[in-house]
C-alpha cells in the first residue's frame, strides 16, 4: 500500500532540490522562500494519490504534482498583494519582504515553472492536461476577480459565496485529483469522479479556513486569526450571520463594520461574540461536513479495490479535522 508520508518525503526532497533559476537572484530568491515555506503541499500529495489509485510506480507523476504546487504558491503571491496580507504561513509575505513589483514579477515565473514540470506528462495524455490545466487556471483567475468584486458589495448571497470559493479554490484540488487520474490512466467517468471529489472537498476545505480565521489557534493556524473580521471580509460566515441578525444584534454588527477606527482585538472579539450568538459556528460546521461527505460519496463510487482506496481516504479524514 502507498504510504503518504513516503508521498510526502519524495515532494519535500523534489523541492528541497529544485532551484526554479539563478540569475537574477532577485527574481528567483522570492520564489525560493515561498516554496520553503512549509506549505501543507496537499495539494501535489492529491495528484499523487489520484495516480496511486491506479498505477504502483509513480514517478511519471512526481513533476506533474509538482507543477499543481508550484501554480498554487503563484496564485498566493499574487494574492497576497492584492490582499495587502502581511504574513503567509507565519512569515513575511513576498511583497513585505521584497516589493509589490519583486512579488509580481516572481509570481509571473512561477506560473511558467508549472509549465514545465507538465511537460514530464506523457505526450499522449499532455494535450488533454494542458487543456484542463488551463481552464483551471482561468477559472482561478474568476473566482479571485469575484472575491475582488465582493469587497464593494453587501447583498453577497451564500450561494454567491460559495460560487466563488468553488472557482478560486476547489477547482484547483478537483484538477490535482483528475491529473492524478489521467496519469493512472483511470477511465474517464473515474477521473470525473476525482475531480468531483476535490471540488466538494475544496468547497469544505475553503469553509474550513473560514471558520479558523475566527476560531482557530493561532499558533497552529499560520495567519493573522480574526483578519477577515478585520477587513470585513465576505466570508461565509459573515454573509450567513448577516442574512440572520436582527434587532440590536445587527445594529451591533452593522456598527463594527461601518467603524473606520477601532481596537482590532475588541473588533474581532465582539464580532466572534456575535457569531456565537447567532450560531454561525454550528451552521459553518454543518456546511462543511456536508460538502466533504459529498467528495466522500463521490470516492465511493470509484471503480478501484478498497484497499487502493484507503491512503486517499485516510489523508481526506485528516483535512476534515486539520486545525491549520
Amino acid at each position: 500500500m502507498i504510504q503518504t508520508e513516503q508521498l510526502l518525503h519524495t515532494l519535500r526532497k523534489e523541492f528541497d532540490n529544485s532551484a526554479y533559476g539563478s540569475n537574477p537572484d532577485e527574481l528567483y530568491e522570492p520564489i525560493r522562500y515561498i516554496m520553503s515555506l512549509n506549505g501543507k503541499r496537499f495539494r501535489p500529495l492529491l495528484t499523487l494519490l489520484g495516480a496511486g489509485l491506479y498505477k504502483d510506480d509513480l514517478s511519471r507523476a512526481v513533476k506533474p504534482a509538482m507543477a499543481v504546487e508550484i501554480f498554487h504558491n503563484f496564485t498566493l503571491m499574487h494574492d497576497d498583494i492584492m490582499d495587502n496580507a502581511p504574513l503567509r504561513r507565519g512569515k513575511p509575505t513576498v511583497h513585505e519582504k521584497w516589493n509589490a513589483n519583486t512579488a509580481i514579477l516572481s509570481g509571473d515565473v512561477m506560473l511558467i515553472r508549472a509549465y514545465d514540470h507538465l511537460l514530464d506528462i506523457n505526450p499522449s495524455q499532455l494535450r488533454h492536461v494542458l487543456a484542463r490545466f488551463n481552464q483551471t487556471a482561468a477559472e482561478v483567475c474568476e473566482g479571485q476577480q469575484l472575491d475582488m468584486n465582493f469587497e464593494t458589495r453587501w447583498d453577497v448571497t451564500e450561494g454567491e459565496y460559495l460560487e466563488m470559493i468553488r472557482l478560486k479554490t476547489s477547482v484547483l484540488l478537483g484538477f490535482a485529483l483528475e491529473l492524478g487520474a489521467i496519469i493512472g490512466e483511470a477511465n474517464p467517468a473515474d477521473a470525473q469522479l476525482l475531480y468531483e471529489a476535490g471540488e466538494s472537498m475544496g468547497i469544505g476545505f475553503q469553509l474550513k479556513d473560514d471558520l479558523l480565521d475566527v476560531y482557530g489557534d493561532p499558533e497552529k493556524f499560520g495567519k493573522q486569526v480574526g483578519g477577515d473580521i478585520i477587513s470585513n471580509k465576505k466570508t461565509f460566515l459573515l454573509i450567513e450571520a448577516l442574512s440572520k441578525a436582527t434587532g440590536e444584534i445587527r445594529t451591533e454588527l452593522n456598527d463594527w463594520i461601518a467603524r473606520e477606527t477601532f481596537d482590532k482585538a475588541e473588533k474581532v472579539g465582539a464580532v466572534r461574540h456575535i457569531y456565537d450568538q447567532l450560531e454561525i459556528r454550528r451552521i459553518t460546521e454543518q456546511k462543511i461536513n456536508d460538502y466533504f461527505n459529498q467528495g466522500f460519496e463521490s470516492l465511493e463510487k470509484l471503480n478501484v479495490a478498497p484497499e487502493r482506496k484507503e491512503p486517499l481516504l485516510q489523508f481526506v479524514h485528516q483535512l476534515v479535522n486539520r486545525e491549520q
